[in-house]
């Protein structure tokens, strides 16, 4: 093959993916939160009942049909009960837990069928996207009609001499958000779409739950608010039994509906406009 069809072959590879004006987004996603963890209400990856409500903000550059970088802020609201579970023993447990979500992310797109708003050349295209996201959670449960933050409380034992092991666990967190989506072209300024996007986090606290139960005595000494939230099942537990299964790393997912506003490379929207113009022979002056 000689060096000229290989520039050839290269160039139609590359071509459709420079055929597009790079132009920004701003945007808000409503939606639902849900949660996967120790207190889910069954073994299945997204649990109808725990949902929340959540809202986002994000700014997108698109740099060409394919790929785009986006800067988002999502606030939502993680929930569980025992209660409700279906498993006998969750049940029986009797744990609960609510937190808010702070999440920071950067994410990168990619559209599968490639996405041409302008003049609608290509209307809609589904796609993916992966990144990286920092947030902020802060586990909470209700008793006595009051909501009490549990991270102080240590409920398994974190901060006790007795289990030096056991560190206060860091209500900050790294996540990995994945997921997918679909998005239209309601016209050359505005987008709308839906996407569904899973968290894969490295701290299995976001309920407060993961590890085993501790003697209660030592939890007495410490706070008796620490063993009231520690063991709610109204019976006596085995110390060392699990009260959490600290080998999986909790969840979280943002579901929802999205609305962008194009600007268009120093307003392209009227520089497109003018060469539909041109195009059909008005001319401009």
């Amino acid at each position: 093959m000689t060096k000229k069809n290989i520039i050839l072959i290269l160039n139609l590879f590359i071509l459709p993916f420079l055929s597009f004006s790079q132009h920004s987004e701003l945007g808000i996603m409503l939606g639902v939160s849900t949660y996967q963890g120790d207190l889910s209400p069954s073994n299945k990856r997204l649990n109808p009942g725990q949902l929340n409500p959540m809202l986002g903000i994000f700014g997108k550059k698109n740099f060409n049909q394919y790929f785009a970088a986006r800067l988002g802020f999502n606030y939502g609201v993680i929930s569980a009960e025992d209660s409700k579970s279906t498993i006998e023993s969750s049940r029986v447990r009797n744990l609960s837990f609510r937190s808010n979500i702070f999440e920071g992310n950067l994410m990168f797109e990619f559209n599968i069928l490639g996405y041409e708003p302008y003049n609608l050349e290509k209307p809609w295209s589904p796609y993916i996207f992966a990144g990286v996201a920092l947030f902020h959670y802060n586990p909470k449960a209700k008793y006595d009609g009051d909501w009490v933050e549990l991270q102080p409380l240590g409920t398994e034992g974190q901060g006790l001499a007795a289990y030096p092991d056991r560190d206060p666990y860091n209500l900050n967190g790294f996540s990995i958000p994945m997921g997918v989506g679909v998005k239209f072209a309601i016209s050359d300024t505005w987008n709308i779409g839906a996407e569904v996007g899973v968290r894969r986090t490295f701290t299995d606290y976001l309920d407060d739950v993961s590890d085993t139960y501790v003697e209660e005595s030592l939890l007495l000494e410490k706070n008796p608010l620490s063993a009231a939230l520690a063991n709610r099942s109204g019976n006596p537990i085995e110390v060392g039994s699990g009260r959490g299964n600290e080998q999986v790393s909790d969840w979280y997912t943002f579901i929802g509906i999205t609305l962008s506003r194009n600007f268009l490379d120093n307003g392209l929207v009227g520089s497109r406009k003018r060469n539909r113009k041109s195009k059909s022979g008005c001319p401009t002056f």
